[in-house]
């Protein structure tokens, strides 16, 4: 069975519910990942994807902010709405696939951003980003299966991740370590996430990591292509059960030149599982 999952934050779903359609019907994932959906559960557009055979569907979403959804062509059980840091701001669902005798577990994350100061003792959002991911990182090791464990050791993870984590995942290492996504503490916390169940990043074993590589650029460049500072901040991550079921990846750069465009454009990876 191949398997295709993507991730993309939208940026307010209802607004850009063209451009999501004509990527599903362009790229056709099994799955779609949505972060950052900025929509109530009441005003979700169900109906857009029903009618593209999306007919498994997990939203969390909330006024002007945040927001998340699990589209699927894939039946799925075990729907879990998670809380991160004590507060119920809509970053974390998860669905168990059924693609067999072990399913597969997915979750979708939406990791605060953190503002535009990384001091932690100044800036509460960049405190509440640090926590979230410490939080992350121990509750999936806390899930880490145990060796020789039949069942429950395939679990992809994705969304935006809001760091930056390599080198040249960033368009000027050396410009950005003070800057908010790729500083070295978010680094670190990133490290630690992927450390919890010794996570694939699965783009990167397709592009080496001396290969530049993003999946956002800012509103605030007017040619956003010519003067590609781009980050890295999307990401899908396969757990080592998963390892020879990577099969391809995908960034849609150009999606970022459709009209409305968001800010971030899709990353896609397929398995066969």
């Amino acid at each position: 069975m191949s398997l295709s999952i993507a991730t993309w934050n939208i940026n307010s779903v209802r607004l850009r519910i063209n451009n999501v359609k004509r990527y599903l019907r362009l790229r056709k994932p099994d799955v779609l990942c949505l972060q950052e959906t900025k929509c109530p559960d009441e005003f979700f557009p169900h109906k857009a994807f029903e009618g593209l055979g999306y007919t498994h569907r997990l939203v969390q979403g909330m006024k002007s902010y945040n927001g998340v959804a699990i589209l699927s062509k894939v039946p799925f059980t075990a729907k879990n709405i998670h809380h991160r840091c004590g507060k119920e701001d809509c970053r974390h669902i998860e669905v168990a696939l059924e693609t067999g005798a072990d399913p597969i577990l997915l979750d979708n994350l939406y990791i605060p951003a953190g503002g535009d100061i990384p001091d932690p003792a100044v800036n509460d959002k960049f405190a509440h980003k640090l926590d979230f991911y410490r939080e992350m990182a121990q509750w999936f090791a806390d899930r880490k299966p145990k060796a020789g464990a039949a069942k429950g050791q395939r679990r992809i993870a994705v969304g935006d991740l809001n760091v930056a984590p390599l080198e040249h995942d960033v368009w000027s290492h050396k410009q950005l370590l003070k800057i908010v996504s790729h500083t070295p503490v978010e680094v670190e916390l990133f490290g630690r996430l992927k450390a919890s169940i010794d996570w694939i990043d699965v783009p990167r074993r397709f592009v080496p990591e001396d290969k530049k590589l993003y999946s956002w650029w800012s509103y605030r460049n007017n040619d956003w292509s010519a003067s590609n500072r781009g980050r890295r901040l999307d990401h899908i991550l396969a757990s080592p059960a998963l390892s020879g079921a990577i099969r391809s990846h995908r960034i849609d750069v150009d999606l970022r030149d459709w009209k409305q465009a968001s800010d971030h454009v899709p990353v896609m990876a397929t398995f066969e599982v």
